[in-house]
């Protein structure tokens, strides 16, 4: 067992071994934000900006990482647009070998220790009852604002990759991966997708270093006018022969035109030919927020498993 200490590459390519043993097993299991290119994705968007405010925890068995702990404490997180925000809770990633379950309260003494005296929030799989007794147990309660209409959890979807029909594209648009089209140019396909956001050149630069980032598995629509009108990223696991869709957007100006359908046909025969026969992607999974969840189920995924978003109140 190591000390807390903020999250490094090598801790990363750890997690991310864990992820890859609980996907070949009990992939239901996987909690929010422990996924194999969520690990990636998180990490290296923000380790530049945010590391300095993460604490983490390991723990093993013999050389095998079966449990860990990534706490993100109280931060000023800056916009692309120049506005700043206090965050001013807690939240944690975790994930625990199911062979190793009983590590859960270690986990969590660990992180009410870490994060003492905030309100303290976390996302296990609705699916790990044993996890969230002990989450009950010591004080964590359903987080009511998180699974309302509008909430923020999530669900994880999958889908095989036979039968993955042709993408088609509007008039005088391509596809273009990010090796083709540059630095700038996939950054910003990400900012105009999702307007208000964190990511940077920089933040870039640290997702091109996590181990299975691919540029040719980092896939652009390019409209007419030169626009990088919607993106998306396939990360690959090669041990499962699965791969992640993480992140995927389009341009608002382009929306309703079939592209976001069209990248994510392209993606997935791209991660097929890498050597994938599954996919997984995650969406928001409340009511209010239909539209990626709709659009997922229409090239042929399903849900596979959902968070359960847990709080806790600031102590004293």
């Amino acid at each position: 067992m190591t000390s807390a200490d903020v999250v490094t590459a090598q801790d990363l390519r750890l997690m991310q071994g864990l992820a890859q043993r609980v996907t070949a097993t009990r992939p239901e299991l996987i909690n929010s934000d422990a996924s194999f290119g969520e690990l990636a994705w998180n990490w290296g968007r923000n380790h530049a900006s945010d590391g300095e405010s993460w604490r983490r925890r390991l723990w093993f068995s013999g050389n095998d990482l079966v449990a860990w702990g990534w706490a993100q404490l109280p931060r000023t997180v800056r916009f692309n647009d120049g506005s700043v925000k206090d965050v001013t809770d807690a939240y944690l990633a975790y994930q625990v070998h199911p062979d190793h379950a009983g590590l859960i309260d270690e986990v969590i003494e660990w992180y009410d220790a870490t994060a003492t005296n905030l309100e303290k929030s976390v996302s296990p799989s609705a699916a790990d009852e044993f996890a969230l007794s002990r989450w009950a147990a010591h004080g964590y309660e359903t987080d009511p604002d998180a699974l309302g209409d509008t909430g923020s959890w999530t669900q994880l979807n999958e889908r095989h990759l036979t039968d993955v029909e042709r993408p088609e594209l509007p008039h005088g648009f391509r596809f273009l991966t990010a090796d083709e089209a540059g630095p700038e140019a996939a950054v910003k396909a990400h900012l105009d997708a999702w307007g208000r956001s964190t990511y940077t050149i920089e933040g870039y630069r640290g997702v091109r270093q996590t181990t299975p980032y691919r540029g040719d598995l980092h896939l652009l629509v390019e409209a007419p006018d030169g626009t990088m009108a919607s993106s998306a990223i396939m990360w690959l696991d090669e041990l499962n022969r699965t791969a992640e869709f993480e992140p995927v957007g389009t341009h608002p100006h382009y929306r309703r035109q079939g592209l976001a359908r069209a990248i994510l046909l392209r993606g997935m025969r791209l991660a097929r030919d890498a050597g994938a026969d599954h996919m997984t992607v995650a969406c928001l999974g409340a009511p209010g927020h239909p539209a990626a969840r709709e659009l997922y189920y229409s090239v042929g995924f399903t849900e596979l498993a959902r968070d359960a978003p847990l709080i806790k109140p600031a102590e004293g």
